[in-house]
């Protein structure tokens, strides 16, 4: 069972994002805050979960937290600023959409920027500990999930229904058959002798 809690506050809100290692598509970040009596003994980290416990969580999570909120932030984003602060910058737009706004911030991970003057902890693994920040590591990977297969429509040739942009085998060769679409990050090695590659 997870930790409801880091702190003893009423509103504490966690944040997780997912898409960080893909090469297509945006990073999604979520930021939920649960009710302090808030339990579920399913709930945890969303990559143990299959597709369908996550899509039955999403639901639950939606109904019955205090409030929650989601973030793209888009490859030309990520082109410019990079892949860490664009993850930051969509976690700090998820809290931004929360209300009320949160006591506390606990994140998934080790790297994170102050959010106005509310104090936060960084917590490695926290999508295994923590209530909150598994509720967001669920959203975070539904509507990215939703969004990665709205664009398979467009471009089925990479497959995004099945790989969501991460950089399978099956999705390389495709790049190298068709090129690169307007949601591939230019700014990351799509293919793994780009460097010797004359661009």
């Amino acid at each position: 069972m997870l930790l409801r809690n880091l702190k003893d506050c009423d509103h504490e809100c966690g944040t997780d994002e997912a898409g960080r290692g893909c090469i297509a598509g945006p990073v999604t970040a979520a930021a939920v805050i649960l009710p302090k009596h808030f339990e579920n003994e399913f709930l945890k980290d969303s990559k143990k979960l299959t597709h369908q416990k996550r899509l039955l969580l999403k639901k639950i999570i939606e109904n019955d937290c205090a409030s929650y909120g989601i973030t793209h932030i888009f490859m030309e984003t990520i082109d410019e600023i990079n892949i860490l602060n664009s993850s930051i910058l969509a976690m700090h737009k998820s809290i931004e959409k929360l209300s009320p706004e949160p006591e506390h911030i606990i994140v998934d991970g080790n790297r994170f920027k102050p959010f106005k003057n509310i104090a936060y902890e960084c917590i490695v693994k926290g999508d295994d500990k923590y209530l909150s920040i598994a509720a967001a590591s669920i959203l975070a990977k539904t509507y990215r999930d939703e969004y990665m297969e709205s664009i398979h429509e467009e471009y089925p040739m990479y497959n995004w229904k099945k790989n969501k942009g991460y950089p399978t085998k099956e999705h390389r060769e495709a790049i190298r058959k068709y090129g690169i679409t307007k949601y591939h990050r230019k700014s990351f090695k799509l293919l793994p002798e780009q460097m010797e590659l004359e661009l």
